[in-house]
């Protein structure tokens, strides 16, 4: 399949000051700029018309009068089709977005070119409150209008379009909103079609002083309006949209947080008055509700019990469906315990000793060590309730943007929470080299063995409750060239308490050249099978709610 030619579209009403930076960001990306004036005032007409630069890729073309931004963007796709691109990247003029993600979303356009790519709010403390409980209504009626809850926020404006369905749906005379309601009813529209939605986090700000274009009585009404056409529109394509609704599975750092951050609150809040059974019981009919319509991760939950009662695991495979919402409710009270180790809810004690002899051995060397640790069980606790010296000592390697809610939530009650980690998508020489110089002052690096990684196709296929699963090389690889010891960490739940576990896998990990491989797989099989172990004794500690055996495989639902 030829490379996806990408485009850029930016429709502007009254909309010039943050312009600049969006043209310089998209350029640095080689994107032809399609910027689409929308009949804004004298002065704002004037600035745009001077960013016209044709030599440059910078087009500027003028609607009169105002056909509002769905009619922007829509005469936009038709220059965009006009010049032979396949793909258009929409971003919004008023500079709430941060460009620093228009990489990452071509990224994804290019490995996933039939796919409508969006971004997915983090909002800071600009949002006005009522902007936001607007936005969730919204949400709320566009899970009920695709059947699904897939669409985690469909009113971002930087996303983009792959073209050829576009021009479908419009050919086929659909009635897609014109103003502020373009952007949910025409991705619910494609939806329906069969078009998947990939989500990337994006950070959003509203800045001071900023021009908003939002009529509070007309463009609510003609949200409510929209609204109503696609429910009704559900109701007559229902058994259509359930056949042709996509269904696939993802790589774990493409599946976004589920939630608002004012959700979160409001559990951190009955965690700190009721403790934690207290707040469980508060929250489960919320994880319930998850857990019925959370479609990715419920089946990712019952495959993985299912292997797991079939390795001895103390579970029923005829009660898979309690023991998949009793999974759901145990990474729920993984936590609420992390929330109340951090903000002092929980005792000191509530980590207890396992087997660490090797633990006491590093203790007592100045020289810094490796700890491969898992998404079993709650290492987060055991880091939570360490020493403030021991803790220093910490440096750990994280990918958390697909939870970045939920540790904001932990640095506002304790900002100690965000000291010592290192926001990871791959190890080039430059981290390694720092990591390096870290290890010899007596740093521990903290890093996953169990995700794979992100931006790189380094992993060794090794057997995993009975089929061949895919384990990250990069833990191995960077113990090699850190030279240090390398250690399995476990903290599993055992009762009321917690039990840390520590074992070494080799004073120093040597990759021979002329055995790389071998080597490799060794020191792989070995965390491997220590995982497999911790799984089957305890299934329900086990938080990877995708397919683990088959990450980011496109598959239809059953």
């Amino acid at each position: 399949m030829a490379a996806p030619r990408i485009c850029a579209i930016v429709p502007s009403h009254n909309h010039a000051r943050a312009m600049p930076e969006i043209i310089r960001a998209l350029r640095a990306q080689q994107l032809a700029i399609f910027i689409v004036d929308d009949g804004s005032n004298e002065a704002v007409r004037h600035e745009l018309a001077s960013l016209n630069d044709p030599p440059n890729e910078v087009i500027v073309v003028r609607l009169e009068p105002n056909q509002g931004k769905g009619g922007a963007v829509l005469h936009g796709f038709q220059l965009a089709m006009a010049a032979g691109f396949t793909h258009a990247l929409q971003i919004d003029a008023d500079g709430q977005h941060d460009v620093a993600a228009i990489p990452r979303l071509i990224a994804l356009a290019v490995e996933q070119p039939d796919a409508l790519i969006t971004g997915v709010p983090i909002y800071d403390r600009s949002v006005p409150l009522g902007r936001a409980i607007g936005r969730y209504v919204t949400h709320l009626w566009v899970w009920i209008e695709t059947l699904s809850l897939q669409i985690s926020d469909s009113m971002c404006g930087l996303r983009v379009y792959p073209l050829a369905p576009v021009a479908a749906l419009c050919a086929d005379g659909e009635r897609i909103g014109l103003r502020m309601d373009f952007d949910t009813e025409i991705m619910v529209r494609l939806f329906w079609r069969g078009v998947p939605v990939v989500e990337e986090p994006v950070a959003v700000t509203y800045p001071a002083g900023n021009i908003s274009n939002f009529d509070l009585r007309h463009d609510n009404l003609r949200i409510s309006a929209m609204h109503s056409r696609l429910f009704f529109g559900m109701m007559r394509r229902f058994p259509a949209i359930l056949r042709s609704r996509p269904h696939h599975r993802r790589h774990w750092a493409k599946i976004a947080e589920r939630g608002v951050y004012w959700g979160l609150e409001g559990w951190a809040l009955a965690a700190r008055l009721l403790g934690r059974r207290g707040c469980l019981a508060i929250m489960a009919p919320v994880v319930l509700y998850f857990y019925l319509t959370g479609w990715e991760q419920r089946r990712a939950s019952h495959d993985f019990l299912r292997r797991a009662a079939a390795h001895g695991a103390p579970l029923s495979a005829n009660r898979l469906w309690l023991s998949g919402f009793i999974h759901f409710m145990s990474f729920a009270g993984r936590a609420v315990d992390t929330f109340l180790g951090w903000t002092g809810g929980i005792s000191d004690n509530a980590v207890q000793p396992g087997m660490i002899v090797d633990l006491a051995e590093a203790e007592r060397s100045a020289a810094g060590a490796l700890f491969i640790v898992a998404h079993l069980g709650n290492v987060d606790l055991a880091r939570a309730l360490l020493d403030e010296r021991s803790r220093q000592r910490l440096l750990v390697l994280v990918h958390t943007r697909h939870a970045e809610k939920y540790n904001r939530l932990l640095r506002k009650y304790r900002p100690e929470a965000g000291v010592n980690i290192w926001q990871v998508t791959e190890l080039g020489p430059a981290a390694a080299m720092e990591l390096q110089a870290r290890v010899e002052q007596g740093a521990w690096i903290v890093i996953a063995g169990d995700r794979v990684p992100v931006k790189s196709e380094r992993v060794t296929r090794l057997p995993f409750l009975g089929q061949d699963a895919p384990f990250s090389q990069g833990p191995y690889v960077l113990g090699a060239l850190l030279g240090c010891p390398v250690y399995t960490l476990f903290c599993t739940r055992r009762g009321d308490r917690h039990v840390l576990d520590v074992e070494k896998i080799a004073d120093r990990i040597d990759l021979p050249r002329q055995d790389r491989e071998a080597a490799l797989s060794r020191h792989v099989g070995e965390f491997a099978a220590r995982l497999e172990a911790y799984a089957v004794a305890n299934p329900l500690q086990w938080y990877n709610f995708f397919d683990f055996w088959n990450p980011g495989r496109r598959e239809s639902r059953s």
